[in-house]
């Protein structure tokens, strides 16, 4: 079962476009964590247990494994092979890319080592940096496409007639010939994410921002889903790991986003 197969039969079997983000924080997860032996997988565990019949996906962010150490890489290698049991997606958020030997090898740790289904991929360095993740058909390859941050406007806003993130998608629609991309575009604006989807069709499309960073739900369903209405993969990360229940965050969310689809 390929990426594209398994995130429909995760969407669908959960009636779900929500991705729960797996940011941890060591510092902002409940305290009797902390005594014990794995902190790090056992928040995992109970926010998976919690939450894993109202996803589509979860999304671990590397960055907050790498920080750990060897420690935190076993937590991440420990909390995909929970999810796997599930038959729900993992998308290591990793942002990769790089010359093409390198990028093998980010490809091969991504979807080898750690058991991603699929992972995002900085296109900054061109097609060749990006081949080697392409070359694992069965993997999904989220290409950034535009940010919510405020920095994304130094770059791919920046030339307002041609801007960046819509050479991104052009790019990416060019390059998915194994029907494995994706792209990773910020809740924040909706009107290029209109603009976005027009270009890409059913491509799936990854969209943060919503929950902490004002990311609104309507309008990421409206202007994100295809003519389906699927084919969005919403993720929410601390206004749901961190919040008092996590299940009912997520199931308010889930079904806020459902209340929009077609």
């Amino acid at each position: 079962m390929n990426f594209r197969e398994k995130l429909k039969q995760s969407s669908k079997k959960n009636n779900s476009l929500l991705c729960v983000g797996l940011d941890v924080d060591l510092s902002k997860i409940p305290s009797h964590f902390i005594n014990q032996e794995d902190p790090i997988y056992l928040f995992n565990r109970e926010i998976i247990n919690a939450t894993k019949e109202l996803v589509c996906a979860y999304k671990p962010n590397m960055a907050f494994y790498e920080m750990h150490g060897i420690y935190g890489l076993q937590a991440l290698i420990k909390t995909t092979e929970l999810i796997n049991t599930l038959q729900i997606p993992v998308i290591l958020d990793g942002k990769r890319g790089d010359i093409g030997n390198t990028s093998a090898a980010y490809a091969k740790s991504a979807f080898e080592v750690f058991g991603a289904d699929a992972v995002t991929v900085a296109p900054y360095m061109g097609e060749d940096s990006v081949a080697p993740f392409l070359e694992y058909k069965d993997k999904g390859i989220f290409v950034l496409c535009l940010t919510s941050n405020h920095g994304s406007a130094d770059f791919q806003t920046a030339d307002q007639e041609k801007p960046l993130y819509r050479l991104v998608a052009e790019k990416v629609k060019q390059w998915d010939t194994n029907n494995n991309c994706g792209l990773v575009v910020g809740a924040t604006n909706p009107a290029a994410l209109q603009e976005i989807r027009a270009i890409v069709g059913e491509m799936p499309i990854l969209l943060p921002g919503v929950g902490a960073q004002g990311g609104e739900v309507e309008a990421c369903v409206n202007f994100g889903a295809d003519k389906n209405g699927e084919n969005i993969i919403i993720n929410a990360s601390r206004s749901i790991i961190y919040s008092a229940s996590p299940r009912e965050a997520a199931a308010k969310l889930r079904d806020e986003i459902n209340n929009f689809r077609k």
